[in-house]
């Protein structure tokens, strides 16, 4: 009996759920990429609006990175309009809001961008480190830090960074390590009278 190729990416994702699917699938030679698996899946029109979406976003970033940061917000919101179920979509969003000044609204945007990333992949590790500099922003650094340390579980190197510059250990041996530094570039003045 021959497993259809949907069968065998579904046995290959419960017997190897901690690889990546990429990677499970390529090893099983299924080379499709989860994006590819969910397009698959689409009708024509579902894969218009996705493709569609994407054009949005492109345009949106575009339009923010030029200064146009309404005009980003307008595509952001069609994007999300066209696309509810994309992650991408809120996670970009509620940059644009954090630009705006608009933390609540950014906030719930990263919400929906972790509910729909289940909290896994790239979009989640932008959206916990987003959600962290927040909270450490308005001053919650143990939500601050529950955030990074989710991200940097994902492989984030921003949400490891902070982690580092949170850690009261770590910041004390900077500084100490500042002033030894400090001190060795100096000559000192015993230093001085130990020559003469």
């Amino acid at each position: 009996m021959s497993l259809s190729n949907s069968d065998q990416q579904v046995l290959n994702r419960i017997f190897n759920p901690e690889m990546p699917y990429e990677q499970s699938e390529a090893a099983a030679g299924q080379p499709l990429s989860d994006t590819e698996l969910e397009i698959a899946d689409m009708t024509e029109e579902e894969r218009d609006r996705l493709s569609e979406s994407k054009k949005l976003e492109v345009e949106a970033i575009h339009a923010i990175e030029r200064g146009d940061l309404s005009g980003g917000l307008d595509s952001l919101n069609r994007c999300v309009s066209l696309t509810p179920h994309r992650a991408s979509c809120y996670n970009n969003r509620a940059q644009a809001l954090q630009l705006r000044g608009d933390r609540r609204g950014a906030l719930d945007d990263l919400e929906s961008a972790l509910r729909l990333s289940r909290g896994s992949g790239r979009v989640a590790c932008q959206a916990l480190t987003q959600r962290g500099v927040i909270h450490r922003a308005e001053g919650r650094d143990d939500e601050a830090r529950q955030d990074f340390e989710a991200a940097a579980r994902l492989g984030g190197p921003f949400a490891k960074q902070m982690l580092v510059e949170m850690n009261p250990y770590a910041a004390l041996c900077n500084q100490m390590l500042r002033e030894v530094i400090g001190q060795l570039s100096r000559p000192s003045d015993s230093a001085e009278d130990c020559s003469s």
